[in-house]
């Protein structure tokens, strides 16, 4: 019997992306592939071993219509995913799929059981690690088959070649594509960046949607 590793499952507003506000459950997974600097998960390290059937029954007594599958990176753990999504399906609910953007052969596992996916571009400048394009490249192609948005964590040390590269990026394969600023939150506040006006003027010249949304939740003091 496959289990996975949850950090927690509650119900909240969505605070981040395209679907802010909207109430919704939320599977928090444990574990991530990457190690940004930003990242608050760090913070989460307790989990608890959870089966595919105590995981659907707690979704389903939140009683909501979508189930995001965050983290973490939730695609790490994606045999378990195979366990629950088709279950939640089947109860119509709609899977809001929250992920770092990096493990495209994961994601093709479970594609046909996802609604909507939020994907992290992450820039250089912001996370402290190493580029990522050729992997957010590869996954976009994937994911584009979905209702599908990205969003970047825009901190002080964001540089504007970093926010033309993945602009670019995202262009080329479709200009519709939703990009999302997002400003980082320290102790659940904004954090003022300076740049953010230029940068969002300058994803503008390359793609059609291009919004600037904070953390509200962190903002409103909710989880």
């Amino acid at each position: 019997m496959i289990k996975a590793k949850i950090i927690e499952i509650f119900s909240s507003i969505q605070g981040e992306g395209l679907y802010v506000g909207q109430e919704q459950a939320f599977v928090r997974f444990y574990g991530c592939n990457l190690s940004c600097k930003f990242c608050d998960e760090n913070k989460k390290r307790n989990f608890m071993e959870c089966t595919a059937s105590e995981v659907i029954d707690k979704v389903m007594d939140a009683g909501k219509s979508v189930v995001s599958i965050t983290g973490g990176e939730p695609l790490m753990q994606s045999d378990f995913l195979k366990e629950i999504l088709p279950t939640l399906k089947e109860k119509n609910l709609k899977v809001y799929l929250e992920t770092n953007g990096t493990l495209d052969d994961k994601l093709l596992d479970v594609l046909e059981l996802v609604d909507i996916i939020s994907m992290d571009f992450k820039l250089p400048s912001s996370t402290g690690i190493e580029s990522l394009w050729q992997e957010h490249t590869r996954f976009l192609k994937v994911a584009v088959e979905k209702e599908l948005f990205v969003k970047s964590v825009i901190t002080p040390q964001t540089s504007m070649s970093d926010i033309k590269t993945a602009a670019y990026i995202v262009s080329e394969l479709n200009e519709d594509i939703p990009f999302i600023l997002q400003p980082v939150s320290y102790n659940n506040r904004i954090k003022n960046i300076e740049l953010l006006p230029a940068f969002f003027q300058e994803v503008k010249e390359t793609l059609n949607n291009v919004r600037i949304i904070p953390q509200v939740h962190k903002i409103i003091g909710m989880e």
